[in-house]
């Protein structure tokens, strides 16, 4: 199981991970957690985004041409 788990995508990332999946800057990914944009969960001092949030966030919220 550890070896499986080792090749899956994480479920949870953490800030720095999401800014590089999104290729977004830093402060452009706060401003979306602060408007409610953006699904994140507070842990401590750092936050946590789960992976299948994200991708539904990022389908539901596409521009149509």
């Amino acid at each position: 199981m550890t070896e499986r788990r080792r090749s899956e995508a994480p479920a949870f990332m953490t800030t720095e991970e999401v800014i590089d999946f999104l290729r977004v800057n830093a402060r452009t990914l706060y401003r979306l957690i602060q408007t409610g944009g953006l699904p994140a969960v507070r842990v401590g001092r750092q936050w946590r985004f789960r992976r299948s949030d994200l991708e539904v966030w990022l389908t539901r919220d596409r521009a149509t041409p």
